[in-house]
């Protein structure tokens, strides 16, 4: 059953993966992948804030064609709500998370509470809500961060950069990373390093009006280019549940559990937001085949991107999904993606489709990893397992 809150064709909830908003420079371990959170930028907050008030313009307004039925449209009702961030480093999740909710309830005259004597209180800055957010901090957790530390996804790293698909993307990016040496300092020009170097080419870009002149026309769009190239290879697998799509794997248990409680009568949830990098949107476009329909979405997604699957009530009663995305600010609304060659698919299709799929948990991301020790591995006891410590085998 839905939430007898929804009308016939209405949305009943929303679950949200935003991209962090502009930020500082950032390192990436091009051989591990393993890498720490920059600092949001004035120009991220700014993105992110922009951001929030789109979301808050499409599911939040009455007048609006995605309104959410039965959400708080000016006080923030923490049971609708459940916002959860990537935490470590800089923050950046974090501080994009916070920025973002600003725009979607931003400070109100009816934030404040009556007290005994009658005497009324507004929150500080004018009705600032403070809506609470799950930091999921890195080093602790691997649910929004889960190919850090993992050996098996090493080896899926190892077997991708010696695949002859991967030499031949070497040879094609050879004469541009050849002609950027002078842009990028000190810099290693092996394809490996492609993300950090278009990182460095954008972030300068961006911050820098001399380095932006210098830079000659084309080449941060070429070095985005080889970037795509390098990054859907590297957060795409064949078959879709390999570990090369673990970072959407872990996030897909998340999305499972919020839309469970979006169409049950016995929870007020309405909108569940995570804010993430960009790895997660390039795992989940692919195991969704909307890079099909729409191969363009294949690569990173701008900063302040947003996926939105939207459940509503099917013409047969039981809950249906659309996707919805949108390429941060150069966007101004939000398109449509097919999910498996649909623009609708059921709640039991994509439950499905994609649930033996999962990593649900810290153990069950230490098992899919073969990992007894990172990231709260080190708490659980594979002693006897046969598989992680085949020394305890009794066949």
């Amino acid at each position: 059953m839905v939430n007898a809150t929804s009308a016939a064709a209405g949305i009943i909830g929303v679950i949200v993966l935003a991209r962090h908003g502009d930020r500082t420079l950032y390192y990436q371990e091009p051989l591990t992948y393993r890498s720490q959170q920059a600092y949001l930028t004035s120009l991220g907050a700014n993105q992110e804030y922009q951001l929030g008030s789109f979301l808050r313009d499409a599911y939040l307004d009455s007048n609006s064609s995605s309104h959410i039925e039965g959400i708080n449209p000016e006080n923030a009702d923490m049971q609708q709500l459940r916002v959860r961030a990537e935490g470590g480093g800089g923050n950046a999740g974090v501080t994009s998370a916070y920025s973002l909710l600003q725009g979607l309830y931003p400070p109100t005259e009816t934030a404040a509470i009556k007290l005994h004597n009658g005497s009324t209180v507004e929150a500080p800055l004018h009705g600032y809500q403070y809506i609470p957010v799950e930091t999921i901090m890195q080093d602790g957790n691997p649910m929004l961060t889960p190919w850090i530390d993992c050996p098996y996804f090493q080896s899926h790293l190892n077997r991708t950069f010696n695949s002859s698909v991967w030499k031949d993307m070497e040879r094609e990016a050879a004469p541009f990373l050849n002609a950027s040496k002078p842009f990028i300092g000190s810099m290693d020009t092996n394809f490996t390093n492609m993300y950090n170097i278009y990182d460095y080419m954008n972030v300068q870009s961006t911050h820098d009006e001399g380095y932006r002149k210098a830079l000659p026309p084309t080449f941060l769009e070429q070095a985005r280019h080889f970037a795509n190239m390098q990054q859907r290879e590297v957060f795409n697998a064949q078959p879709i549940n390999a570990i090369g799509e673990v970072a959407v794997r872990t996030l897909i248990p998340e999305m499972i559990w919020a839309m469970g409680n979006m169409t049950s009568n016995e929870s007020p949830l309405k909108l569940a937001l995570t804010t993430i990098d960009y790895q997660p949107f390039i795992s989940f476009f692919n195991v969704t085949n909307a890079t099909v329909k729409d191969p363009d979405v294949a690569g990173i997604p701008n900063y302040a991107s947003a996926l939105a699957l939207e459940v509503f009530e099917g013409k047969d009663g039981e809950p249906e999904l659309s996707l919805k995305f949108k390429n941060g600010t150069d966007d101004n609304e939000f398109r449509s993606l097919t999910m498996w060659g649909n623009d609708r698919v059921s709640l039991e299709t994509f439950t499905t489709n994609l649930a033996y799929r999962t990593i649900n948990n810290t153990r069950d991301w230490c098992f899919s990893c073969n990992e007894t020790f990172s990231r709260g591995c080190f708490a659980m006891d594979f002693s006897k397992d046969p598989f992680l410590n085949p020394a305890a085998a009794t066949y």
